[in-house]
């Protein structure tokens, strides 16, 4: 089993001291027996980790690759937000090369839960700031065969609004519209109806003229 890094040793005393069985039974039944859980309510914890990062703060990006791998790597499902929220904080510190991070971090314990957070609360900050690495990367995630991956790529854009590439979103959501994965077709579905409170008009008509799977036409006019 892998051993916490220092840096976390402070943050597992607090959840272990709180760690509620029941909770985590519910938790583990919902993500489908895949992790297990401290059984922590996301209020209580966030209220932790403030308390963490308060007396430890944020690590240095030569440190935080090894110290977010780390918690990859810890069986409760908790390290794992733990690690992204301290990315998230440490945003506007990652150098372009934190991209590889992030891709570890997708492929690896991937489940719906930790890839809607890193795809527009990481990678769509990194890629904004770094424009020079995104289309290489996502190139390169399209192309993987990962769906996750492809899922990111779709996802990344969430929060961009009027600054979102339509011609991107357009073209990646039609590259993988054949898709049978419930993952992809979802996304592609949640992705044209965020664009959509941006430019309904635009969504409207690429969903008209474009031949998407009937959940991920139905999750694009949601809302229109």
């Amino acid at each position: 089993m892998t051993k916490p890094h220092i840096y976390w040793k402070p943050l597992i005393a607090l959840y272990e001291a709180q760690a509620n069985p029941e909770i985590a039974s519910g938790a583990e039944k919902y993500m489908r027996n895949q992790y297990p859980f401290y059984g922590i309510p996301a209020p209580v914890r966030a209220e932790i980790f403030k308390t963490f990062i308060k007396s430890q703060g944020l690590p240095d990006w030569e440190k935080l690759e090894e110290i977010s791998l780390n918690a990859w790597q810890l069986p409760q499902r908790e390290m794992q937000y733990a690690a992204m929220n301290v990315l998230d904080r440490s945003i506007n510190k990652m150098p372009p090369e934190a991209v590889n991070l992030l891709e570890k971090l997708i492929v690896q314990k991937s489940w719906w839960d930790t890839i809607d957070f890193i795809a527009p609360g990481l990678a769509g900050p990194l890629f904004r700031q770094f424009p020079e690495i995104r289309d290489e990367t996502i190139s390169r995630w399209m192309d993987s065969g990962n769906f996750w991956l492809q899922r990111s790529c779709l996802l990344f854009q969430l929060k961009y609004k009027q600054a979102t590439d339509e011609k991107l979103l357009f073209e990646l959501c039609e590259k993988l519209s054949d898709e049978k994965e419930f993952f992809i077709r979802k996304a592609i579905g949640w992705a044209l109806r965020q664009y959509a409170r941006t430019a309904p008009e635009q969504v409207r008509y690429y969903v008209e003229k474009t031949d998407l799977q009937p959940l991920s036409r139905k999750e694009a006019l949601k809302h229109l």
